[in-house]
């Protein structure tokens, strides 16, 4: 099951949308170029199993 999430990215501050898949667990991380800037950005996601919110946190790969 795919869901889409909203980040800011961390080096440009743009915001873009990508897809989680849920089936991968609560927490999860990978690597994910801007949309805007195509710069690499660590993806920090957590789904909350309850919800099915997703939060997710950027830093820079470097």
């Amino acid at each position: 099951m795919q869901s889409t999430a909203d980040f800011y990215c961390a080096f440009c501050g743009e915001p873009s949308t990508t897809f989680i898949d849920l089936s991968a667990g609560g927490s999860q991380s990978y690597v994910e170029d801007c949309q805007v800037c195509c710069r690499p950005n660590i993806l920090y996601i957590h789904v909350n199993e309850d919800t099915l919110e997703i939060d997710i946190a950027t830093e820079y790969e470097e």
